[in-house]
């Protein structure tokens, strides 16, 4: 099916929020909808419109966005995710989706990867305009997984860093930045080799991506349990796609996270780490959250 995209922005508790509405072209009935944004920093044009073209070749009205304080999106201190804030930006984009005449408000679907899979399912859980929602490799417990990425011997230095960013802060500072991939002497996020690749690729045609976070996105993160929403999320049903080698979000911490959701739900293992769903698995995480969406939400005739 063919399918029209646009840029669109919608306001968010005063900060607008920018991203591409993909439209599905001659279609005179309410289209099924599905919001989606991307993980941790990432911007729009990372791999995520391939996803977004899938939905659309299927029929689905998609929203791709830009969290606040990202990419084409406004909203200070730039480069800050509040993870709690960008939850809303989902619940935002739905209330905007359904001012619009072509959408039908009845049949609406969240689809999220890595950080923004967390956001899904916590909204998932608590607002239930959402009729159907595809997680892939999704955040489940930021403190299980910070103590993994970070030696405990680092622990304490980091949280003092977190206390003397707040107390900069507050005195008018700007707050502390850090890089996400880079040398080991830049003291990244995220040293791993096989996110640096990730990043690497996936920023090439994404120039609104900044290499940084501030220092307080740590903080957050850290703080950050959406995993214990998942019981909660029936019954509206629940996709989630699971890389069996993950070390970003832990493939252990997903599989649990599973087994604590009640029915409907649905779970698909993909070969390979936390980036395998975008390159090398994306025909089956693409077509797994596709038919998904479509089975749960509906599809217009063409």
């Amino acid at each position: 099916m063919n399918f029209s995209r646009q840029d669109v922005e919608f306001n968010a508790d005063g900060s607008q929020i920018r991203g591409w509405l993909y439209l599905p072209e001659g279609v005179t009935e309410r289209l099924p909808f599905v919001a989606m944004a991307g993980g941790f920093s990432c911007v729009k044009e990372m791999h995520l419109p391939n996803y977004a073209e899938v939905f659309a070749g299927a029929g689905l009205a998609v929203l791709l966005f830009d969290f606040r304080n990202l990419g084409a999106s406004d909203g200070l201190p730039r480069q800050e995710l509040n993870p709690w804030q960008q939850a809303e930006d989902y619940r935002h984009a739905i209330t905007y989706a359904t001012t619009l005449p072509a959408i039908d408000a009845r049949r609406i679907g969240i689809w999220g990867s890595s950080y923004s899979g967390g956001h899904c399912l916590m909204v998932a859980a608590t607002d239930r305009r959402v009729k159907c929602v595809s997680v892939q490799v999704p955040t489940i417990s930021g403190r299980q997984s910070g103590l993994r990425r970070v030696p405990m011997d680092k622990v304490g230095g980091l949280t003092l860093a977190f206390a003397e960013d707040r107390a900069r802060r507050m005195k008018g500072d700007a707050p502390a930045m850090r890089p996400l991939i880079g040398e080991a002497s830049e003291n990244p996020l995220y040293p791993s080799g096989e996110t640096r690749d990730y990043f690497l690729s996936a920023t090439k045609n994404a120039p609104n991506w900044r290499n940084e976070v501030t220092l307080r996105s740590m903080e957050y993160a850290r703080g950050y349990e959406p995993g214990i929403y998942v019981p909660y999320i029936s019954p509206t049903p629940l996709q989630m796609i699971i890389g069996l080698t993950d070390a970003i979000t832990c493939t252990d911490l997903q599989l649990e996270a599973y087994n604590h959701a009640l029915e409907p739900k649905k779970l698909v293992l993909l070969s390979g780490g936390h980036f395998a769903p975008y390159v090398e698995e994306f025909e089956r995480s693409s077509s797994a959250a596709r038919d998904w969406f479509a089975g749960h939400l509906g599809t217009p005739v063409e």
